[in-house]
């Protein structure tokens, strides 16, 4: 991030700054631990308490039945500006982004090519400076007293270093520093606190992935188990596991940046539950197993919790980084790039809309809405969001608040008693965890490839296609499958939105048009 960001953050006038200084009585007499699960390409639609007929998910249904759920969620429509939203606290549609660096540099560690070192000091020769003032996700639980741990798929990529890690704020670390070789789930080498550590048995410099879509080739592959020994989510529950016990009689902050159930697909087994599905295709079942995989996931740290018996000082965040995306296509099925079953026309998030009964999806992953991951299309950017606190959130409820995944930073520097100025386009919602009433957001908006999009706290939305030079209004309320235009129909409502959509951008809507091109290259 550099100088120009930092004082574009200073004139923005949506910006917020925060001075946190929680007392005691107000969060507890110990300060809770908090988990984050943050998961990978997650669609809303893939949960059962939000509709999903065909995987259960019950113990993250547990954790919307035991907490609170955030009905108007929302997040980046790809990974890394998610997670830069995320771990920043600051929305991506400034003219001056935070930096995001290519993929693939940790790729030139093979046969004596480049060493650990050297890739690590091309990618930090490739970033800038980060400013002294600037705060971190990490960082806030960190100066508060916190012992912190992140095991997964690391920060926002596609390629970081250890620097990033100690200047986020994380004590412990274990995970993939590659984002591109995350998309393998059996990693010869990844990367803990500061050391690159060799992962016995498996031995494939890509990590295992296979490709996709599914072919006769691609599931050979898939299933070749020949330097695939070890999964690399079993890794990262038994590190996020250890962390709890270690840390078991501290205040803590565990966030858990899983790579489930993001593809290609791979999986050590199928489910029982889809063994004999005949409703699903062999890679369907494999991917339904992923999501059941996570939902396990949950389950086992709930279960570490009550065996330790912390889980009424902790804190459960869970959420997702966007919305969802599609991994099990095949011929006759679903069909990529993304396409109309029954016409042959391709999507265009335009005049043809992706939805789940035209693209083929069984899932319905998408939940009923329009559009997919990398899209503006609530499908792209709606999201999960639970917190659980047990005893102190009221179990079952729900919340209509507009919430963003910039607000996080924001809630965990309250949670946590921070007591430093930072700046922020994110609002806590601590306040709402509480039952309290608190400020809200007049709106949140994001950046997406095909432009920007902005959503109202009384439910409006403005979206566009720059490259058509559209602009769209809907009202979600009813209109969650984004169907019926409204910007011919009140004129004013839409110039207002456009203009503040403008101002979001730093007044320039190409700001929140999101491209590789604007990625730092590592050479």
């Amino acid at each position: 991030m550099g100088d120009s960001l930092k004082k574009q953050i200073a004139l923005l006038p949506f910006l917020i700054l925060i001075c946190i200084s929680c007392s005691p009585k107000e969060i507890g007499k110990e300060k809770p631990n908090i988990i984050l699960i943050y998961a990978d390409d997650l669609g809303i639609g893939m949960l059962g308490h939000e509709g999903q007929q065909i995987i259960t998910t019950p113990n993250i249904d547990r954790l919307a039945n035991e907490g609170l759920r955030f009905e108007r969620a929302y997040s980046n429509m790809l990974c890394a500006p998610a997670r830069a939203s995320l771990i920043t606290g600051l929305l991506d549609t400034h003219e001056d982004r935070f930096q995001i660096t290519s993929g693939g540099a940790y790729k030139q560690i093979k046969d004596g090519g480049a060493s650990y070192s050297d890739v690590d000091k091309k990618i930090n020769d490739a970033l800038s400076p980060v400013p002294v003032e600037q705060v971190f996700l990490g960082e806030v639980a960190k100066n508060a007293g916190y012992v912190t741990g992140q095991f997964g798929k690391l920060e926002w990529g596609f390629s970081a270093t250890d620097n990033q890690m100690k200047r986020h704020g994380w004590d412990h670390y274990m995970g993939y520093f590659d984002h591109q070789r995350a998309h393998g789930f059996y990693p010869p080498f990844l990367f803990e606190d500061g050391l690159q550590v060799a992962i016995e048995g498996n031995t494939l410099l890509n990590s295992g992935k296979s490709g996709e879509p599914e072919t006769e080739a691609n599931f050979k592959e898939r299933w070749d188990m020949e330097g695939k020994a070890i999964y690399s989510q079993d890794i990262f529950m038994d590190k996020a596991l250890s962390f709890i016990d270690d840390n078991k009689d501290n205040p803590f902050f565990l966030y858990f940046p899983t790579q489930l159930p993001h593809g290609p697909v791979s999986i050590p087994k199928v489910h029982p539950d889809f063994e004999n599905d005949e409703r699903l295709t062999q890679i369907e079942k494999e991917y339904a197993s992923m999501v059941k995989l996570l939902d396990d996931n949950v389950d086992q740290i709930m279960q570490r919790l009550s065996e330790l018996n912390i889980e009424d000082n902790t804190i459960i965040i869970f959420t997702a980084d966007n919305g969802h995306e599609i991994y099990y296509s095949k011929e006759g099925r679903v069909l990529k790039p993304y396409t109309n079953m029954t016409t042959g026309e391709r999507f265009d998030d335009l005049e043809r809309k992706y939805y789940s009964e035209s693209g083929g999806d069984v899932f319905d992953g998408n939940g009923g809405r329009a559009g997919l991951k990398r899209s503006n299309l609530q499908g792209g950017i709606n999201v999960p969001l639970i917190v659980k606190w047990h005893g102190k959130i009221k179990a079952g409820s729900t919340s209509e608040r507009l919430v963003a995944n910039y607000d996080i930073l924001a809630t965990i520097a309250e949670i946590t008693g921070f007591k430093n100025d930072y700046q922020t386009d994110g609002m806590s919602f601590y306040p709402e965890l509480m039952g309290k009433e608190s400020i809200e957001h007049e709106f949140v908006a994001y950046s997406s490839f095909i432009g920007p999009a902005l959503i109202t706290n009384d439910g409006w939305k403005i979206r566009t296609h720059l490259s058509k030079n559209a602009f769209e209004l809907y009202y979600l309320p009813n209109d969650f499958r984004e169907e019926a235009n409204l910007a011919e129909k009140y004129p004013a409502k839409f110039e207002a939105l456009k203009a503040k959509l403008l101002e979001a951008c730093d007044g320039d809507f190409n700001n929140g048009l999101h491209s590789y091109r604007n990625y730092v290259r590592i050479q």
